[in-house]
């Protein structure tokens, strides 16, 4: 027997890792939560789709995405599952930080 989801939304999780990064960052807020608007609107099947969407969207391995922030000021990181129509935040910061981490791994 096959299983099948059906979801009206993308859940993210969590936006609190976004605002709780827009505090330190107030520059940041207007463009995190425009992004969190148009992704919980979203609904992907693969990333042809999300990038559809997002063109300056990169995928980095492991079905992680990359976003360009604030005119490419901040990168956000997250991993996605398409099935289940659910994306986990896995980093935001800097340029200068994202250069510090393996985006593939975090």
């Amino acid at each position: 027997m096959e299983t099948y989801y059906i979801f009206a939304e993308m859940r993210i999780i969590s936006r609190r890792t976004l605002r709780e990064f827009w505090e330190k960052n107030p520059d940041s807020e207007v463009a995190l939560k425009f992004w969190f608007k148009k992704i919980k609107e979203s609904k992907w099947n693969n990333f042809n789709q999300l990038k559809q969407q997002f063109g300056n969207a990169s995928v980095v391995g492991n079905d992680r995405a990359v976003f360009n922030i604030k005119g490419n000021t901040y990168r956000l990181i997250v991993a996605i599952d398409y099935e289940k129509q659910i994306i986990w935040i896995r980093f935001i910061g800097t340029h200068k930080a994202y250069d510090k981490i393996d985006a593939k791994k975090i």
